[in-house]
């Protein structure tokens, strides 16, 4: 078990906030460093080896946490965590849908924060040789869909697909269980960590961005489908003996 502090880059303007997420964090085992805008902030992600980023969407100058977000994005797999003091669905879609792993409201509770960078942190490190989480080797082909968990790698068609640490254990997860229905209550709490809440649909959107990169199966089928007031299903399967499956390490 890897014992060195984990590190966290928190982008927000709020000195004060930045500044007790320090003095909570540490007692836990975190290294916090702070960007109060966003190039800035993008710059340190690059430079350094965070192991999580604390994003607020609300930020000064030209780039709020969106268009970090979006530049985050397009050049690093970075686990994020987003912030808002809007509370508004509409900003948590968005940025769900552009690659965020988790969002949380502000004002917070910190020990829901510090449960959610847990959980995030626990996905992000699971599968990297002796680091706290790693998995045994295990491969699992359905179809032309093939997951080996050991190095967290998806091929669909032969070719890769880049998923996210959340959409990695969903999918995982859904295929770990093809053909049954994992219920949203279920994939919430396996998933995210935390009970499903009303009107929350964090794992809607991050099944709808699986679905986008996964696109429909050879007989132009939705791979996972949704069933009506319960939750999703794997049903891309194959026929007779051509299913691989080594269900041992699959989260």
């Amino acid at each position: 078990m890897d014992e060195r502090p984990k590190t966290i880059l928190v982008i927000d303007d709020d000195r004060e906030l930045c500044s007790l997420l320090c003095e909570y964090l540490k007692p836990e085992g975190f290294l916090v460093e702070a960007a109060y805008e966003g190039k800035n902030g993008i710059d340190l992600a690059m430079q350094n080896p965070y192991n999580l980023i604390i994003l607020d969407v609300m930020l000064p100058g030209a780039l709020d946490g969106f268009h970090v977000l979006q530049a985050l994005r397009s050049r690093t797999a970075l686990p994020v965590l987003m912030l808002s003091a809007r509370g508004e669905d509409i900003d948590r879609i968005i940025g769900l849908e552009m690659g965020a792993d988790d969002y949380l409201p502000k004002p917070f509770n910190p020990r829901e924060l510090l449960a959610r960078i847990r959980t995030i942190l626990r996905r992000s490190l699971a599968g990297k040789p002796g680091i706290e989480g790693s998995v045994t080797s295990s491969c699992h082909q359905i179809g032309d869909l093939e997951m080996d968990t050991s190095c967290r790698r998806v091929l669909c068609a032969k070719k890769a697909v880049e998923l996210t640490g959340v959409e990695f254990s969903l999918l995982a997860l859904l295929i770990k269980n093809a053909g049954q229905v994992l219920t949203r209550d279920y994939l919430t709490n396996e998933v995210l960590g935390r009970p499903l809440s009303p009107y929350d649909r964090s794992v809607d959107v991050h099944i709808s961005k699986i679905r986008k990169k996964l696109g429909p199966d050879h007989n132009g089928n939705e791979r996972i489908k949704s069933v009506r007031n319960s939750g999703y299903v794997y049903t891309s399967i194959d026929s007779p003996g051509k299913r691989k499956t080594d269900h041992s390490a699959l989260p």
